[in-house]
C-alpha cells in the first residue's frame, strides 16, 4: 500500500480494521530513503535529558512526509518519556513546524499544556546548534521482603491489597470502586486507608507499605492520575496530590512507604515473578501503560505512558476522546480497543454503562465461542504483532509480558497466538519473545509486588 507516497507492506492486517499502518513498517518505509541528520532531545525539570537521533528528507518533494515522521516522532517521545523543553537540530523548517504544532491552537497543543502543567513550567521548543548532554537517572526500588508489609494496587476499577510477611502473601483481596467518577478527593483518601486497614488486621505491626498507582507519580506524590478526573484542580492540588502519603501517615508518622507508577509496579512483578531483567511490562486493562525493568533490574524513570503515543499512522484511524489524537495506544491495547472493534464484529454493547462492564460482555460471548468476539481479539493480537518491534527499538527489551483484565482468560491466549503469528511471519528477524504471566507471577500479584518497593531501614 502507499501512505504519504511511501510503499509500505503489510501481510497481516487486523481484520476488523483493514486500514490499521503500523508506525514501525511506516518507520521503517520513510528511513528507507532519508539520509539528513535530524535530532531531539527532551529535558525534564528532574534534569534528566532524553536524547534521539535519526534522519529526515530535508527537501520540499518530501515535506509533508517528513512532518508527518517527525509529528509521530515527537509525539510518541513526550509520551514514553515525559518532558517540557524539546530541543530540535538538524532542520529549521521542522522546527518551525513543531513550533506551530505545539503552540495554543495547534494540532498538539493538548499535549504543550499537559505536558506544561505536569511539569509546572511552560512548554517550549528551541532550534539549536547543539544538543545538551543526555542524562538519565536509574531509580533502584523495589525486591526488599523483609518484615511486615502491605501492597496497595490502585486501578480505575478496582483496588488490590496484600498484606506481607518477609516476601510471603498472608492475605489479599480485590475490591470494586469508582474513583474516576467521584468528585471528591476524600473519596480516594478514605478507600486507600480502608485497605490500608484492611491488611493491618493480618499483620502483628507494619513495618512498610508499598503503593502502585495508575497514573504519573513523582516524590510519592500524584502528579496526574485519571484516577482523579473528576476532582476539581483546586481540591486535586489541596488535597488529591498527597492523597497516598497521608494515608501512610495515618497509619503511622515514621513507616516507610513508596509509590510508584502501576506499569512499573507490573514489570516489577513479572521480573520477580519470571526471575529476569530487561523485561517490558504491557498493562492492558482499563487503559494502556508500559513499565519496563532494565537489564540491572531497575524501573526506568519514564512515564511510559503508551496509551497516548502513537501506534498507528493512518490518518482514518480511531481518535482518542482525551487527547483528540489519532492512532494512540489505548484505542489499541486496552478496553477501549474491545469497545472500539465491537461495532465491526457485529457486537451491541447498548445497556452496558461502563467500559468495565462492556469489556465483560464481549469476554462472556468470547466464553461461548462468539466468532465476532474471537475476532475482536484476533484483531489486537495483530496490532501487538505489528507493534511490539517498535517497542523493541525503544526499549531493547526482549521480553515483553502482557498484563491486565484485556488479556485474561481466553482473550489473552487468542491476543498471544495472534500476536506472536505476526511477528513469525513479518518479523522473523527480531528475538522477541511475548508472555502471559505463569501461574507464580500470578500468585504474586501487583499488589505483593508493590509491597516491596520500599526499604526499611536497619
Amino acid at each position: 500500500m502507499k501512505h504519504y507516497g511511501l510503499e509500505i507492506d503489510i501481510r497481516n492486517k487486523p481484520e476488523l480494521d483493514a486500514k490499521f499502518i503500523p508506525i514501525h513498517k511506516f518507520n521503517e518505509a520513510f528511513l528507507k530513503t532519508a539520509t539528513k541528520p535530524f535530532s531531539i532531545a527532551i529535558e525534564r525539570n528532574d534534569k534528566q535529558i532524553y536524547v534521539k537521533s535519526t534522519f529526515v528528507h530535508g527537501d520540499e518533494a518530501h515535506a509533508d512526509v517528513d512532518r508527518r515522521y517527525v509529528d509521530r516522532l515527537v509525539k510518541f517521545e513526550l509520551w514514553q518519556k515525559g518532558g517540557f523543553r524539546l530541543y530540535v537540530k538538524g532542520d529549521e523548517s521542522l522546527y518551525q513546524t513543531l513550533k506551530h504544532t505545539y503552540s495554543p491552537g495547534g494540532s498538539r497543543a493538548f499535549d504543550a499544556e499537559f505536558m506544561g502543567n505536569l511539569y509546572q513550567h511552560d512548554f517550549e521548543i528551541l532550534l539549536c546548534d547543539e544538543l545538551p548532554e543526555p542524562f538519565e537517572i536509574k531509580k533502584s526500588i523495589g525486591r526488599h521482603f523483609d518484615g511486615c508489609r502491605i501492597g496497595f494496587d490502585a486501578g480505575g476499577s478496582d483496588y488490590k491489597v496484600a498484606a506481607v510477611i518477609d516476601g510471603e502473601a498472608v492475605y489479599s483481596s480485590e475490591t470494586v470502586w469508582n474513583p474516576k467518577l467521584s468528585s471528591d478527593p476524600d473519596y480516594h483518601y478514605n478507600g486507600v486507608l480502608t485497605a490500608f486497614r484492611e491488611a493491618m488486621e493480618h499483620l502483628p505491626r507494619v513495618d512498610a507499605i508499598g503503593i502502585s498507582s495508575a497514573g504519573l507519580v513523582g516524590n510519592n506524590r500524584v502528579l496526574f492520575a485519571q484516577l482523579f478526573q473528576k476532582v476539581p484542580k483546586e481540591l486535586f492540588d489541596a488535597k488529591g496530590r498527597e492523597t497516598y502519603i497521608r494515608a501512610v501517615r495515618e497509619i503511622g508518622d515514621n513507616i516507610p512507604f513508596a509509590v510508584a507508577n502501576d506499569g512499573d509496579v507490573a514489570a516489577l512483578a513479572g521480573s520477580i515473578g519470571l526471575n529476569r531483567n530487561n523485561i517490558l511490562g504491557l498493562a492492558m486493562g482499563t487503559s494502556f501503560i508500559g513499565g519496563f525493568v532494565d537489564k540491572a533490574g531497575n524501573l526506568s524513570n519514564w512515564i511510559s505512558e503508551l496509551a497516548f503515543a502513537p501506534v498507528d499512522v493512518s490518518p482514518e484511524a480511531a481518535m482518542d476522546d482525551w487527547t483528540r489524537d489519532v492512532g494512540v495506544g489505548v484505542q489499541y491495547f486496552c478496553q477501549e480497543a474491545v469497545i472500539k472493534l465491537s461495532g465491526a464484529a457485529g457486537i451491541s454493547l447498548e445497556g452496558y454503562d461502563t467500559p468495565a462492564k462492556k469489556l465483560k460482555a464481549v469476554q462472556n460471548l468470547l466464553d461461548k465461542e462468539n466468532e465476532g468476539a474471537e475476532a475482536i481479539f484476533r484483531s489486537i493480537g495483530c496490532y501487538l504483532g505489528h507493534t511490539a518491534p517498535f517497542y523493541y527499538d525503544v526499549y531493547k527489551s526482549e521480553s515483553m509480558l502482557l498484563l491486565g483484565r484485556v488479556v485474561s482468560g481466553k482473550g489473552g491466549d487468542i491476543i498471544l497466538e495472534t500476536a506472536t503469528a505476526v511477528l513469525r511471519d513479518e518479523y522473523p528477524e527480531l528475538p522477541i519473545e511475548l508472555l502471559l504471566p505463569d501461574e507464580q507471577t500470578r500468585r504474586l500479584g501487583q499488589s505483593v509486588a508493590a509491597a516491596s518497593l520500599p526499604e526499611i531501614p536497619k
